[in-house]
């Protein structure tokens, strides 16, 4: 039997590990007054190490939201132990050292950092949907948590100057090996963006509904006053709330609160931050 037969058979006889997921998802969004119409889920064969398959599910849901239609997709990291061509267990997986396949760039630095700079959201948007199923050669890729460096990219995409280097205590870059602890830390992001007053920077926003494509939202799932998750709007809903790309795990016209995640807790606290100079 070849793994994706095996692949296949297994998540056929195993309908209950993604059902219970299904009917939460589905309850999450009819309190919003919309509808999952549709739910594929599809495999791909990534890696085979040893008896252990390494694979992405990915999973599409269709949106129903005010006669319109829009996918929200979720990537997860799987690995499946074969036996005699059977999955005999499945689990998450964080062995993911094989996607750095990055190149040694050394991404220059900007040197007038004083300057205005006009970013350009649909370059950041494009990016984020370009990238939010994979990792880009040209960073390093996160195997554990990966979020802000993605979103990092998408701004360095859309033109945010980089400062800094190579203190990595200081400003927000990224070269070859290095990067600033702020390129890839969701606390240290969210706060840079709220002290920078050059360069790339962040205006704090009241309210989730005066976020724009290009604009970031960080997370404090606990409460605790220490944020650990970053992402990126990319769109709106007919209700004028955002809906955002992310990696860790990887997700496309996500929901913004994240309430449908295992990592939310009623304790979350949100902070939109406005991206470049707009006013």
């Amino acid at each position: 039997m070849k793994e994706w037969e095996a692949l296949r058979q297994y998540w056929e006889e195993n309908q209950d590990l993604w059902k219970d997921s299904a009917k939460e998802k589905q309850t999450f969004y009819q309190a919003m007054n919309k509808k999952i119409a549709k739910t594929i889920y599809n495999f791909t064969n990534y890696k085979r190490i040893s008896d252990t398959l390494i694979y992405q599910m990915r999973t599409t849901h269709y949106i129903e939201d005010n006669g319109d239609v829009y996918e929200e997709e979720q990537l997860d990291w799987r690995e499946a132990k074969i036996v005699n061509g059977n999955i005999v267990e499945d689990q998450p997986s964080d062995n993911l050292s094989f996607l750095n396949k990055r190149q040694q760039m050394r991404i220059p630095i900007d040197t007038d950092t004083n300057r205005r700079f006009n970013y350009d959201r649909r370059k950041a948007v494009q990016y984020a949907d370009r990238w939010w199923n994979d990792a880009n050669p040209e960073y390093h890729f996160f195997e554990v948590n990966d979020c802000t460096n993605y979103i990092s990219q998408c701004l360095r995409a859309g033109g945010a100057p980089m400062r800094g280097q190579p203190n990595r205590s200081e400003g927000w870059w990224y070269s070859g090996d290095n990067w600033s602890f702020s390129w890839s830390v969701a606390h240290s992001f969210r706060w840079y963006l709220s002290e920078s007053t050059i360069g790339l920077k962040g205006k704090r926003l009241d309210n989730p509904t005066d976020l724009l494509p290009g604009d970031v939202i960080c997370y404090d799932f606990q409460g605790d006053g220490r944020f650990d998750h970053t992402t990126i709007v990319v769109r709106k809903d007919s209700e004028n709330m955002p809906l955002v790309n992310a990696h860790t795990n990887n997700s496309r016209n996500r929901y913004w609160t994240y309430e449908d995640s295992m990592a939310w807790t009623p304790n979350c606290e949100y902070i939109f931050f406005r991206i470049g100079n707009d006013d």
